[in-house]
C-alpha cells in the first residue's frame, strides 16, 4: 500500500458538529472543491451512509467512483475504494476528531492511487493539496453552521 498524506487543523466547531458535515454528503459540492456531487448508494446503520458514489472534477483528474465507509461515532471515519472510476484506482483515508478546548482538532489521511503514472513527490504534493483544502473547506462549513452568541440555529 502507498504512503499516507496527512495533515490538520482546529476548528472552533465540536466534534458532533464537524461529523455531521462530514457525513452530509448530499452538500459537498457546496464546499468539497472538485465534488461535483455526492450520492448515499448503500445507507449504513444509524442513518450514516455505507457507500456514497463520487463525481470529481478535479482539474486533471475527472472521474466517478464509490468509496465504503466505516463510521467511529464522533471520533472519526474511515473510507476505503469500494469500485474504481476511469481514473482513481486506489483511495482510502480518514477523518480523526480529537478535542482541542472547546473546538476540534480534525486531522486528515489519504491515499490516492490514478492510472496516470506521477512521482512520488508529485503525487504527495497532490493528496497535500486535497487535504488541505478539504480541510479548510470542512472547517469554513462547519463553523458557518454554528449559531451565533445569542443567537439559535
Amino acid at each position: 500500500m502507498a504512503d499516507r498524506t496527512s495533515s490538520s487543523i482546529v476548528t472552533s466547531a465540536p466534534r458532533g458538529a464537524v461529523m455531521s458535515v462530514i457525513a452530509d454528503f448530499g452538500a459537498y459540492p457546496d464546499w468539497a472543491t472538485g465534488v461535483r456531487s455526492a450520492e448515499v448508494v448503500e445507507p449504513g446503520p444509524g442513518g450514516l451512509p455505507r457507500r456514497v458514489r463520487f463525481v470529481l472534477d478535479a482539474g486533471l483528474i475527472k472521474d466517478s467512483y464509490v468509496l465504503a465507509y466505516e463510521w467511529d461515532a464522533d471520533s472519526g471515519v474511515s473510507w476505503e475504494l469500494a469500485e474504481g472510476g476511469t481514473m482513481v484506482t486506489e483511495m482510502s483515508g480518514a477523518y480523526l476528531l480529537a478535542d482541542a478546548g472547546s473546538g476540534t482538532r480534525v486531522s486528515y489521511e489519504l491515499t490516492v492511487g490514478t492510472r496516470m503514472p506521477m512521482i512520488g513527490m508529485l503525487k504527495r504534493r497532490a493528496e497535500k493539496t486535497i487535504i488541505e483544502t478539504a480541510l479548510k473547506g470542512l472547517k469554513t462549513r462547519a463553523e458557518a453552521l454554528q449559531p451565533q452568541d445569542g443567537q439559535e440555529q
